[in-house]
């Protein structure tokens, strides 16, 4: 089954709207703090890769972090993300692409990822994901990543998703990133439903 174009993930936010995809949250309490307790420093480079229009940049600028990507496949969250911001964008680097092409041109000390991952249900687009992954981390960056967990759904937005405990997780990253803390919690759509997500932060070898 070929992947989901950026038509798909456009239509989803304009018919639902930001805050009525399945993976909406109000607040991105999870990945905040995992990120916050990976103690790099606010002007260390972030990226936030599939955050649509996610409200953890806006949490990332309200603690001083100053240096942060987006990318997201979809311009619509994209631009609805853009126009929330306001002239706080500025501070932003908003990048139109699929990760699985992402060539990325620096370095970053964290990488974040909350539901994209599990999208990716060809080996060679996860094998594609993992090297732009690894192109893009500093050595001894941080990862910060949220997928579906072992009981989480078969299917999301209409497209089928892979389920993940943390070993299987860190098995698809490779030895190159170390496991630090995984935690499973229970996500509540803004339909009432509810998903079981893994969360996991690992970190890259290197000093």
């Amino acid at each position: 089954m070929a992947r989901a174009g950026q038509s798909h993930w456009d239509a989803a936010y304009e018919n639902k709207g930001t805050a009525g995809v399945s993976w909406y949250e109000p607040r991105p309490v999870e990945s905040f703090a995992l990120i916050r307790a990976a103690g790099i420093r606010p002007a260390d480079p972030i990226i936030d890769v599939g955050a649509g229009a996610s409200l953890l940049v806006d949490e990332l600028l309200a603690a001083g972090y100053c240096d942060l990507t987006v990318l997201d496949f979809s311009a619509f969250a994209l631009d609805r993300l853009r126009d929330r911001l306001g002239s706080a964008a500025s501070a932003v680097s908003l990048v139109h692409q699929d990760v699985t092409v992402f060539q990325p041109e620096r370095k970053y000390a964290l990488w974040h990822d909350r539901a994209v991952f599990h999208f990716l249900t060809q080996s060679e687009d996860r094998e594609r994901y993992v090297n732009a992954l690894r192109q893009g981390m500093r050595p001894g960056g941080h990862v910060v990543m949220a997928t579906f967990g072992p009981a989480g759904p078969e299917r999301c937005s209409g497209l089928p998703t892979m389920r993940y405990d943390a070993a299987a997780l860190a098995a698809e990253l490779g030895s190159e990133f170390k496991l630090a803390k995984s935690s499973l919690v229970m996500h509540r759509t803004p339909s009432n439903a509810q998903q079981q997500f893994l969360y996991c932060s690992f970190r890259k070898h290197g000093d």
